[in-house]
C-alpha cells in the first residue's frame, strides 16, 4: 500500500479510500451489504494497508456509520484508521433535521460520533453546499467542532468552484479551520472538475478525494445501452442512470474495455489506473460489494499507464452538464 499525505496537512492518509456507504442496510437500498456480509471486506482492506474509510450519517440512515465503527474497533486500533464521515442530508422529517445550520451540525456530530462508538473522527465533511444557510455559520461551527476536540479536519464534497473559493476565502477572513478535503465527482466518463475545481484544489493545497471512481460500477464495462447490467446495482441504481449512459461516455467505456484486453487486466483496474495518474487526486473512493473488487483496486495501484494510453482513453470524452451537486 502507498501512502501519502492529506494535501498540505500532516495526517497520511492510504492511496485508496474504502467507502462505506455499500455496507448498512439492505432495506435502504437493495445493493447494500448487511452486516455480517460487510464484516469481511473492513477486515480485508485493514490487511491489505487501507487506512482510510468514508461513511456519511444518511447511508443506511445511520446504520452505515454503526457497522463501520463495530468493525474498525474490532479489527484495528482507533490510532491506527482515519474514519470520514458527513453531514447535509436530512436524517428525520423535523426542519432542522437536516442542512448546515449550527443547530443541525452540533446535534449531527455528536449523533455520528454515538453511532460510530469513538470520541473524534479524523475527518468532518459537509455533504453539500446548503444555499439556506451562511456560510459563515457553517463554518464557525465546523471550527468550533475541531477546537472541540470532535473532529480533527474538515472537508466538503461536491459544489462549484466558486463556493469552494468562497469558502476558503471566508475561512481565511475569520481565522476559523479551513477546508482540507474537497470529496468531488470525477472519473473518466464526468471530468468537468477538472476545469476549476481541481486547479483550485491544487493551488490551495486541499486533498481531492473523488467519489464514484468507477461511475457507480458504469466504468467496469458490464452495462448497456438499455441500462441493464450484471449486478443488482446496475439494475436498480437510479442515481447512475442520471449521471451516465450518454453515448459518448459509452464510446469511453470501450476504450477502456480495449485497452483492459491489450493490458490483460480488468476495465476497472484502467479506470483506477487512470484517475491514480491525474494531478492533484490523493485518494479516490471505492466500492467494493465483491471481494474482487477490492484486490483489484489495491492491484491497481501498481498500474503504470503511458501517455499514449491516457490520451486513447481521454479522447473520446465530450463537455457534460454538472453533475452530481
Amino acid at each position: 500500500m502507498q501512502y501519502v499525505r492529506l494535501g498540505q496537512r500532516g495526517m497520511k492518509v492510504s492511496r485508496l479510500c474504502l467507502g462505506m456507504m455499500s455496507y448498512g442496510s439492505s432495506q435502504w437500498r437493495d445493493w447494500v451489504l448487511d452486516e455480517d456480509a460487510s464484516r469481511p471486506f473492513v477486515r480485508r482492506a485493514l490487511e491489505l494497508g487501507i487506512n482510510f474509510f468514508d461513511t456519511a450519517d444518511m447511508y443506511s440512515l445511520g446504520v452505515s456509520e454503526e457497522v463501520t465503527g463495530r468493525a474498525l474497533r474490532d479489527f484495528a486500533r482507533r490510532d491506527e484508521v482515519v474514519i470520514a464521515t458527513k453531514v447535509f442530508y436530512p436524517m428525520g422529517d423535523g426542519p432542522n433535521q437536516g442542512g448546515l445550520s449550527r443547530k443541525h451540525i452540533m446535534e449531527a456530530i455528536d449523533a455520528s460520533l454515538r453511532r460510530l462508538g469513538t470520541d473524534y473522527v479524523d475527518l468532518y465533511q459537509i455533504h453539500r453546499w446548503d444555499p439556506e444557510t451562511p456560510i459563515e455559520e457553517t463554518l464557525e461551527a465546523l471550527h468550533d467542532v475541531v477546537k472541540a476536540g470532535k473532529a480533527l479536519y474538515i472537508g466538503a464534497s461536491s459544489m462549484y468552484a466558486w463556493q469552494f473559493a468562497r469558502a476558503l476565502y471566508t475561512a481565511d477572513q475569520h481565522g476559523w479551520t479551513r477546508f482540507a478535503t474537497m470529496q468531488n465527482h470525477y472519473n473518466l466518463v464526468y471530468r468537468e472538475e477538472e476545469r476549476e475545481m481541481i486547479p483550485l484544489c491544487i493551488d490551495q493545497g486541499i486533498a481531492v478525494i473523488p467519489w464514484s471512481p468507477l461511475a457507480r460500477g458504469f466504468l467496469a464495462g458490464n452495462r448497456t445501452r438499455d441500462r441493464q447490467g450484471e449486478t443488482t446495482r446496475s439494475r436498480s441504481d437510479s442515481f447512475a442512470h442520471a449521471l451516465y449512459y450518454q453515448d459518448n461516455d459509452f464510446e469511453t467505456v470501450e476504450r477502456v474495455k480495449t485497452l483492459a484486453g491489450q493490458r490483460g487486466i480488468s476495465p476497472a483496474q484502467v479506470a483506477l489506473a487512470w484517475i491514480l495518474h491525474k494531478p492533484g487526486v490523493t485518494s479516490p473512493i471505492i466500492g467494493a460489494t465483491q471481494m474482487r473488487h477490492l484486490e483489484e483496486a489495491v492491484a491497481a495501484l501498481d498500474i503504470q499507464l503511458t501517455d499514449e494510453e491516457l490520451a486513447f482513453l481521454e479522447e473520446p470524452y465530450q463537455p457534460h452538464p454538472i453533475l452530481g451537486h
